[in-house]
């Protein structure tokens, strides 16, 4: 064989394999999809249809087909209408302060200061605490009127100042939506603070350090160069607060159990099916929380791909 002939083989050998098409890179990935389908979309897909039904299950004989009735129902009952108020003032206001204190809290954060990472790690511990054990320790540690934190420190504030018998307030009775969202947001501002911390610490020192050539002042230099920056991260995080709060169940069914006006989307879905045995208006409620749930990732995904753009220019 000449050296030509060797030269040709050796390459013949080394050219690399040609990269794979059609069904050859589509086919290890069908068993997930299929697992996918019949765990998320088939349930789902029962769900539509038993929400165009009558089905109340302690008479299965009455089923019948109502078409949209139940959704109806949904918008139109009182106690249904006052749910989908709740979900939205709770998902609101818990969003939007949360947001608010996870900024405030990132900013402090992003500052260099001894003990910076301890302190990282405890501002995110609420948010890895288990949501039902979360509203546990509101309900009883710290709102109980008899052994509970908030009075502790009132009973002990009013003792300094001479009183006998501070105020004892029932926290939950009296201020019941206040309490939820309070509880909801000590769980969720770790969870902005992260969202917001990773924006900050992606912004380019140099325009800072122009704005402070220029003499302005942190106040100006926040709101003038850090808050254009931030503002997609701002959007991204309470889109995606909004997409987990607004299906968020444990904080109403525990510290209230629905009660005291408190009621909303989710826990009337599980008041409706479980107390109720109205299949077919639990899973229309159900469903207008899934299309809520769509809407609202349909724009985080938008606003993901937007921040996407922004960082590789």
């Amino acid at each position: 064989m000449t050296a030509i002939q060797q030269a040709g083989a050796s390459g013949a050998l080394a050219a690399p394999e040609a990269p794979k098409t059609g069904w050859n890179r589509r086919a290890p990935l069908l068993p997930a999809l299929i697992f996918m389908i019949v765990m998320t979309q088939l349930p789902f897909l029962a769900t539509l249809v038993i929400s165009t039904l009558s089905w109340n299950s302690l008479d299965p004989g009455s089923r019948k087909f109502v078409f949209l009735d139940n959704y109806k129902t949904v918008f139109t009952d009182t106690a249904l209408r006052q749910a989908v108020v709740n979900t939205i003032v709770f998902t609101a206001s818990v969003v939007v302060i949360s947001v608010i204190l996870g900024l405030i809290i990132a900013v402090l954060l992003d500052r260099k200061f001894l003990g910076r990472g301890l302190v990282r790690t405890m501002m995110i511990t609420p948010f890895l605490v288990v949501p039902i054990a979360a509203a546990l320790i509101w309900k009883h540690a710290l709102l109980n009127p008899n052994y509970g934190l908030f009075n502790g420190v009132l009973t002990w504030i009013g003792k300094l100042f001479g009183y006998s018998t501070p105020a004892q307030p029932d926290w939950i009775s009296q201020m019941p939506k206040s309490v939820v969202v309070a509880a909801l947001v000590w769980q969720w501002t770790p969870f902005m603070m992260l969202l917001l911390l990773a924006g900050l610490q992606s912004q380019p020192r140099e325009p800072l350090e122009a704005a402070r050539v220029d003499g302005a002042t942190a106040w100006q230099s926040f709101r003038f160069v850090t808050l254009p920056h931030m503002r997609t991260y701002i959007e991204l995080s309470m889109l995606l607060g909004s997409i987990y709060i607004v299906q968020n169940f444990d904080a109403v069914f525990t510290i209230t159990s629905g009660g005291l006006g408190t009621a909303h989307l989710p826990y009337a879905v599980y008041n409706t099916f479980f107390a109720g045995h109205e299949y077919g208006q639990a899973s229309a409620a159900g469903v207008v929380v899934v299309i809520g749930s769509i809407v609202l990732g349909t724009f985080a995904l938008r606003v993901v791909s937007t921040l996407f753009r922004e960082e590789v220019r």
